[in-house]
């Protein structure tokens, strides 16, 4: 069966990627498009500003967030071998998480607390409805707000923790809303970090790469890079807030990813190349199958790929402008629930990183996307690189 990708329009993406390149907003963008067993990779620019050496279908990238669906199916392994429930307490797991006391109202003292209606549970921290997580606003001064900041709840590439310390120090913290009332970003993904590796009785990275990166071929996957592959870490930038320059964030000679963390970070702490994500993406294509190995059941896959938001707390997500007015969320992935543009395909999942890397599958369309690039996707200046990525996807599409 063809592809049903048009070539020239496939010439179009490349235009596009390149634009971004030649106008020095990234050094360099790998893509990968991948339909029905075709697959197209283009690798422009190089891995440094100011460099020469070209980036390819090899170099190294700091994902972030997309930490986060690995994290997700991780976990979802230990449900279908029934070491954890869906809806069962996370107590008897994470003992330092029972009996949580809320916030009576986000910017109120930490003092000024009420007792959870009920206890966390894993669906809890598969949905982002823990009732904790990050306050995107950077004028936001709540006490809450400092407090986070102290323990060093949330850093990149990981807090400089212990698994053990860091649950410690959050759970000193009151919650912000109660459990399962609303989506709140990214802390979930790390607790669930811990308890996979409590589950398991292994530590996070360890089970990760016997699970899911062995079985997946998933080689340069995980949550530093070894020295002899330092050489293939691209360099990351970020946008100076006060000069709106391009500066370097994290130098690939002295990376903060060059050495193992000490807390393996479920939210944001691996890094990864386009092919190894991209096996990742097609083994949920192919509804928990690579190959031979069977990752996940198709009804886990399924579960994890449907929205799993009510209407109210899309509405109410504290996220950026705009996102959940097509999209939900399921068990660690983005879901689109209405189209409203080229790219927003009813059943496609995926995520993004806050280095402007992004991925999505699309059982519809039978395509996977994936895009790596290393620059600091908020704050001042952000590049429009991954919209306009997924935009010159599906129009590439042919049939």
């Amino acid at each position: 069966m063809s592809s049903g990708l048009s070539k020239a329009r496939l010439g179009r993406l490349h235009h596009v990627m390149a634009g971004y390149v030649k106008a020095g907003e990234v050094p360099g963008v790998v893509t990968l498009v991948s339909r029905r067993g075709e697959v197209h990779v283009d690798a422009i620019g190089a891995k440094a500003f100011g460099g020469t050496e070209p980036i390819g279908r090899d170099t190294i990238f700091r994902i972030a967030s997309m930490t986060k669906p690995i994290t997700a199916v991780a976990t979802m392994i230990l449900v279908e071998e029934c070491k954890v429930r869906l809806d069962e307490p996370v107590d008897r797991l994470l003992p330092e998480l029972a009996g949580r006391r809320v916030l009576k109202r986000i910017d109120g003292p930490l003092e000024e607390t009420v007792p959870a209606r009920r206890p966390l549970t894993v669906r809890d921290l598969l949905t982002f409805r823990m009732g904790f997580g990050m306050l995107l606003d950077p004028r936001d001064a709540s006490p809450i707000s400092k407090a986070v900041a102290d323990r060093q709840i949330f850093l990149l590439p990981a807090p400089p923790h212990t698994p053990d310390e860091w649950i410690k120090r959050l759970a000193s913290l009151p919650l912000m809303y109660q459990p399962g009332e609303r989506w709140m970003y990214h802390t979930g993904s790390d607790v669930l970090g811990v308890l996979i590796a409590r589950a398991s009785g292994q530590p996070f990275d360890a089970f990760l790469k016997e699970r899911l990166f062995e079985p997946l071929g998933m080689k340069d996957t995980g949550f530093s890079v070894p020295s002899a592959k330092l050489d293939r870490l691209a360099a990351c930038y970020r946008i100076n807030p006060e000069t709106r320059a391009v500066e370097l964030h994290d130098d690939p000679k002295n990376s903060a990813w060059a050495r193992p963390p000490a807390f393996p970070a479920g939210g944001g702490g691996l890094v990864s190349t386009i092919d190894d994500y991209h096996a990742f993406g097609l083994m949920l294509l192919n509804g928990g199958r690579y190959g031979n190995e069977r990752i996940l059941s198709r009804p886990s896959v399924e579960a994890m790929t449907t929205d799993q938001l009510t209407a109210d707390q899309r509405a109410a997500a504290l996220f950026f402008p705009g996102h959940f007015d097509s999209r939900g969320w399921g068990f660690g992935v983005s879901v689109v629930i209405r189209r409203d543009g080229v790219a927003t395909s009813p059943g496609q999942f995926g995520w993004s990183g806050a280095f402007d890397t992004t991925w999505f599958s699309d059982p519809r369309e039978q395509l996977i996307a994936i895009l790596m690039t290393q620059r600091l996707a908020f704050g001042p200046s952000p590049t429009g690189i991954r919209p306009d990525f997924a935009t010159s996807v599906y129009q590439a599409i042919d049939d």
